[in-house]
């Protein structure tokens, strides 16, 4: 399946999902990535015919990032859900849920940020405890 990645500034962001619009893409979905304690990455994740295309936004934490929700209305959620979990926040969303989407007790902060994987012995294999293989 072919996909093509896109870096983009924040200045660019709109235009292009736009174009992206124009040109018969169907909006899939976006991810979001730490990068460190300052930047994420804000990955947005498009289809037309099989072929996959990908833009990337590298963003600061405490930046506001504009969004995509008026060009393609789904993405009001993820973007929703993206600052329940990463504290990123979107400009222009329709659909507003201001850290609400989740309504679970145990999501207070940003749960996705500063996460890490540490192994005790750096000899022992990745895996569960037991697991061939």
């Amino acid at each position: 399946m072919p996909q093509e990645v896109i870096a983009l500034s924040s200045d660019m962001l709109i235009g292009a999902v736009a174009a992206n619009k124009v040109a018969g893409f169907r909006f899939v979905t976006m991810s979001c990535v730490e990068l460190d304690g300052n930047r994420v990455d804000i990955l947005y994740h498009f289809d037309k015919d099989l072929a996959l295309k990908h833009m990337r936004l590298t963003a600061f934490k405490d930046s506001v990032v504009a969004s995509i929700s008026a060009v393609y209305f789904a993405a009001f959620l993820v973007e929703n859900e993206i600052r329940d979990l990463f504290g990123i926040r979107f400009k222009g969303l329709v659909l507003d849920y201001a850290r609400t989407l989740y309504l679970d007790e145990d999501v207070k902060v940003t749960p996705f940020c500063r996460y890490t994987v540490e192994r005790s012995d750096p000899q022992e294999p990745v895996g569960r405890p037991g697991a061939a293989g």
